[in-house]
């Protein structure tokens, strides 16, 4: 959103620099992503003077060119060749002097250089209008009248403006500050509370004059939820033209294009007061009615783009006494009902609508226009009548228009403002910092928000009904602490803060988790198709396991998926044929099998990895991933939701060429593995995918029974071991891990493997070297080199005796 500071300075009195007012604006809540000075005409005419002709005769070596004395207020007239046909002596005019960069109309800007033009000096240029950006002239020079003095910069005799345009970025909820008043009401309560209580807000002139002669619109409003209020006036005699400059500029410099007096006016209204406007040629008007309604589904409507629209059933349509539409409530103008340059008379609308079934509408449309916008966010119902007697008013002053005397305002249940209660301990607690009463009720009444009751513990206020974002106690405290500024709020030296966990694991919880940890480790979520063709299974057991279907859409896709490596494969393959053969990837999904007891469904987390590991950087080695990358993935998971302790097999599945079981019993934690050749070519994958697959299920009712503790962080240093352990080859690290483990006790802090080291000349045959790092700790002492030994010594015992292991 685009905030002029000249349109603010119309409503209240900024003392603020543009800068310091960028700062209040961000501290209100309306943050300024970027601020540009502008000019009304590009380049503010910077550079030119007015001139006077002295003297002008004909160029010697040029039938079409004039040589020019021009006193432009210097020791000495300037000598200039100009070729406008229209220069002559005596005349004022506006000379841009040597080394003056000037803004055309059309084409790029240049700087006007002293030089000689057939032979004869020109020190400088008598502009016409186009050569300067004021306007589409270039017949002649521009003449201006007798009385402006010489050497006045030509800025002040075309009342150049130069403005600070503000570029916002609206957060959604922000209904109340869509317009230049409303970041003035803003910037109100903010002065008043910060030691200007006399700041006010100058309103609009809306004052008219009024006709009993033009024709009143009879309104009826089917749908009062969909429109709770619809206000309107006639307006005749209307003399469609431009609107006047002063209105260009304030839409230009926020980037709105104008077109004529009547649309302009409605475009200045809402960026004004927030509330959009809609005219509707009162030629189109059938029987002098207007009918607030929804069309029966599918019903046609020709919007302005020339597009022909079918309409939902829920879609609000704004139609004539015959039932035709005329517009699209709140979104988009029907193609026959707008203003166009042969209008005399309209209906001017204002009217409030329900933010959510508009926005339904202006999303199923794709009709995205301000009015919409502004709808969405909560529209102030109580400026409906304001806002068409201002447009009334301008349209009055600025078309000659004539306005009825009677102003349609169809409002059968008035939005009363909401009442909510807020308790002042609550105020302090939430904000962090102690605001007293007489304080907390300073900011309501600069925020115009009503007290309507109070006693010591708490107090009930009225919400404005400009500020349909503020619907609960926590929404009032953040008006309150907008005003009191952020940054007034003092960051405390020592921060406490309590530790809470929901005592029971949910399935949302779950999932949740789950996917944060694996985008943390660069893993893409993907969503598989439930339905296979069932041709994948043809040669495997889980045929007789089918769910088949029968898909007339697609007779290819007749099976639920039993299974879901799959179906994840042909999203590598997708991938991989398009060039992105780096996949790391995981699935939350669903499986379906027909089983004895009936059909049966599990819900499953996959995880695939494939490709290269690193990208191409100098600085880090590509490598292709492996098993222990998913194996990496799988323990990170398990270790994230708290489940340690579990039994570890190897894994019989045909699916796999290898890999692990991790499970309690039968209760299976999670497969993985490399997958098996023959189902990598019914996939048509040819290269190495490594994938793991987890019960949901199964997770959920681990990860539930964990208990969660905390310990005070030690205040004595750890120390640490590291083991070279020389053992068979076909020693399992695990078992080598549960002895270290069980043999350290509570001194023994962490312990993890870092290095394998297999050679036959210093190892022997069939040996290999386990490195172990080894973390030891005590809580309540600094550890001595003697008691580490001891537990050390005793590991190697075990590990001895039982593994056969020695030290390299």
């Amino acid at each position: 959103m685009k905030i002029s500071l000249n349109w603010l300075k119309d409503y209240i009195d900024i003392p603020s620099t543009p800068d310091e007012l960028s700062e209040i604006l961000t501290d209100l809540g309306l943050e300024v992503e970027g601020m540009e000075e502008v000019q009304s005409v590009p380049g503010g005419l910077s550079g030119l003077v007015v001139g006077e002709v002295l003297t002008c005769g004909k160029h010697p070596n040029a039938d079409r060119l004039s040589v020019t004395t021009v006193n432009v207020g210097g020791e000495e007239p300037l000598h200039i060749v100009c070729g406008a046909p229209n220069v002559a002596a005596g005349q004022k005019v506006v000379v841009a002097t040597p080394n003056t960069k000037i803004y055309p109309t059309e084409g790029e800007p240049f700087v006007i250089k002293k030089g000689k033009i057939r032979g004869e000096v020109s020190e400088g240029m008598i502009c016409a209008e186009d050569e300067i950006g004021l306007g589409m002239e270039h017949d002649g020079i521009i003449v201006l009248s007798e009385d402006v003095h010489i050497g006045v910069p030509a800025a002040e005799v075309f009342e150049i403006e130069t403005d600070v345009i503000y570029d916002i970025g609206l957060t959604p909820n922000r209904s109340d500050a869509t317009s230049h008043l409303g970041v003035a009401k803003d910037l109100l309560a903010y002065y008043r509370y910060h030691g200007r209580e006399d700041s006010t807000i100058k309103y609009p002139d809306a004052s008219l004059e009024t006709t009993d002669d033009l024709p009143v619109v009879e309104v009826e409003v089917k749908d009062g939820v969909g429109c709770p209020r619809f206000s309107g006036v006639t307006i005749g005699d209307l003399s469609i033209g431009a609107s006047p400059e002063w209105m260009q500029r304030r839409l230009r410099a926020i980037g709105v294009r104008p077109i004529n007096n009547v649309v302009d006016i409605t475009n200045y209204v809402l960026h004004e007061y927030g509330q959009p406007l809609h005219a509707y040629d009162l030629t189109y008007v059938n029987d002098q009615k207007i009918i607030v309604q929804c069309l029966p589904e599918g019903s046609k409507f020709t919007t302005l783009d020339e597009k022909e629209r079918t309409l939902h059933a829920r879609d609000l349509m704004v139609c004539d006494g015959q039932n035709k539409g005329m517009c699209i409530a709140g979104v988009f103008g029907g193609l026959k009902s707008g203003v166009t340059e042969g209008t005399t008379a309209i209906f001017l609308e204002g009217a409030h609508f329900d933010a959510q079934q508009l926005r339904e509408t202006s999303t199923r449309h794709l009709l995205r226009t301000d009015a919409a916008k502004c709808f969405e966010k909560g529209a102030d119902p109580s400026q409906t009548v304001a806002a068409v007697q201002r447009a009334a008013a301008l349209m009055q002053q600025y078309a000659g228009a004539k306005v009825s005397s009677t102003t349609v305002d169809h409002y059968v249940v008035p939005i009363q403002p909401r009442l909510i209660d807020v308790n002042y301990d609550k105020v302090n607690q939430i904000i962090g910092h102690d605001i007293s009463n007489d304080e907390i009720h300073k900011i309501l009444d600069a925020l115009a928000i009503q007290v309507v009751s109070s006693d010591d513990v708490s107090i009930k206020v009225a919400i404005p009904t400009n500020k349909a974002d503020v619907t609960r106690e926590a929404d009032v405290i953040e008006e309150i602490l907008r005003i009191y500024g952020f940054n007034n709020v003092p960051i405390p030296s020592k921060v406490t803060m309590s530790v809470s966990h929901t005592p029971k694991l949910n399935k949302v919880a779950l999932r949740r988790l789950i996917s944060n940890t694996l985008v943390h480790q660069g893993y893409h979520q993907m969503m598989g198709m439930s339905l296979i063709p069932s041709s994948y299974y043809e040669d495997t057991p889980l045929k007789d396991q089918l769910v088949l279907i029968n898909n007339t859409s697609n007779i290819h896709l007749d099976a639920m998926r039993p299974e879901m490596m799959m179906s994840g494969l042909l999203s590598i393959q997708h991938n991989v044929n398009r060039q992105q053969k780096s996949l790391p990837m995981y699935e939350m999904g669903r499986s379906y099998q027909k089983g004895e007891e009936g059909y049966q469904e599990e819900e499953l987390l996959t995880l695939m990895k494939t490709g290269e590991i690193h990208s191409k950087d100098w600085q880090v080695d590509t490598r292709d991933a492996s098993f222990y990358d998913i194996k990496r993935s799988v323990l990170a998971l398990l270790n994230r939701l708290g489940i340690q302790s579990y039994q570890v097999s190897e894994l019989e599945d045909e699916r796999y060429a290898y890999g692990l079981l991790y499970h309690r019993g039968t209760q299976v934690l999670a497969k993985f593995g490399a997958v098996a050749g023959p189902v990598l070519s019914k996939a048509e994958v040819d290269q190495e995918v490594y994938y793991a697959e987890c019960s949901i299920d199964s997770l959920l009712k681990a990860a539930s029974k964990v208990k969660h503790q905390q310990k005070e962080i030690s205040k004595f240093p750890s120390s640490t071991r590291d083991l070279a352990l020389v053992l068979n080859e076909e020693v399992k690290y695990d078992k080598v891990d549960a002895i270290i483990r069980k043999a350290g006790g509570k001194l023994l802090s962490e312990s993890y493997l870092f290095d394998i080291y297999r050679d036959k000349k210093h190892l022997g045959q069939g040996k290999k070297s386990y490195a172990v790092r080894l973390v030891f700790e005590d809580p309540e002492q600094s550890l001595k080199d003697k008691v580490i030994d001891k537990v050390v010594k005793k590991m190697m015992h075990i590990l001895e005796s039982d593994l056969g292991a020695q030290l390299r």
